[in-house]
């Protein structure tokens, strides 16, 4: 083998999928922010995206026609910093958060429906069936269940270290937490009660339950990004693996499993997607999300990922709504 060619494989080996690995290009994309984006969501049937952008605040978009629907920040003649958003599964609601408020809007009316001070700061969030309740994951080492229609905590669940990560399943029975400590909770919402606990070697990114309940993903950060059965805590399939040297590190900033929980979408830190088939764990597609500058070395973070009628959506971080098929 070349020496070129060796030490091709190692750049691959260590560093995030920068350049190694291919993937095609997006069918179509679409700018939904010009400079850029602080943060990004998707809604569940891949009817609306909401972002808050680093020019015009918040915003919701209907996906298809790419139309931008409402104009989302949290006070009068002023752009808010969106850090934080995310649906309820029906799409009747999102809430969007800078650092210690939220808000809760109705998708229909583009109108705000409470407005609410975080315990702490707000690192991630999901929204449960109806808008009834936000998950949030908080920098002061503790998830909480809070109701964002009448205010106050209804559930803690407390941690070694900040929490930058959440999910709910469907009906919010069940809440997927990842910490800076490194590990991957699951929780009953109702009870309170530790679940299953999933470790990794670095704080933990992304996390992700299936529709049908069975399944679950969970990455640390350039750590390894596993398929696990929420019912035992087994790990079924490793998608990145650092212990393996001819393995990619990657960082997933964003997961989400297909309606049936067939398939799992993932993008990473530097813009690539990719398509996974959950029985098997094999990949199926990958994308790369456009670059404004296509000659420029950085690529654009995937926050948010989601599926549509016959295509797949991703949102960059830097503004760019990408149409892969």
């Amino acid at each position: 083998m070349a020496i070129g060619l060796k030490k091709l494989l190692v750049a691959c080996s260590i560093v995030s999928l920068t350049g190694c690995g291919g993937g095609d290009a997006p069918s179509l994309w679409k700018e939904y922010a010009l400079s850029g984006a602080y943060s990004a969501s998707i809604s569940d049937k891949g009817t609306f995206s909401s972002l808050g952008s680093f020019n015009h605040g918040g915003s919701l978009w209907r996906l298809e026609g790419h139309e931008r629907l409402y104009n989302w920040n949290h006070k009068a003649k002023d752009y808010s910093i969106i850090a934080a958003t995310a649906f309820s599964p029906d799409e009747r609601f999102a809430v969007t958060a800078n650092q210690q408020d939220l808000v809760l809007w109705n998708t229909t009316t583009g109108q705000p429906e409470g407005f609410w001070s975080s315990p702490a700061e707000i690192m991630q969030m999901d929204l449960s069936p109806n808008g009834n309740f936000a998950l949030l994951g908080l920098a002061d080492h503790t998830a909480v269940y809070f109701d964002v229609k009448n205010g106050g905590v209804k559930r803690t669940f407390r941690h070694d270290a900040r929490v930058r990560s959440v999910a709910l399943n469907d009906d919010a029975s069940l809440a997927l937490t990842g910490s800076d400590a490194y590990q991957a909770k699951l929780w009953s919402v109702e009870t309170g009660e530790l679940l299953r606990t999933v470790s990794f070697s670095n704080v933990v990114d992304t996390v992700a339950i299936s529709p049908n309940n069975r399944y679950a993903f969970s990455a640390g950060s350039l750590d390894k990004a596993i398929i696990w059965d929420v019912n035992s805590g087994e790990e079924l399939h490793t998608l990145s693996n650092i212990a393996d040297f001819f393995q990619k590190r990657v960082s997933y900033l964003s997961a989400r499993f297909s309606p049936d929980s067939s398939q799992l979408l993932t993008g990473s830190a530097a813009g690539l997607v990719q398509l996974w088939d959950v029985n098997s764990g094999s990949e199926l597609r990958r994308w790369r999300v456009h670059k404004r500058d296509p000659y420029g070395p950085v690529h654009a973070g995937v926050y948010a990922v989601g599926f549509g009628q016959n295509t797949y959506y991703a949102l960059s971080s830097n503004g760019i709504m990408n149409e892969l098929k």
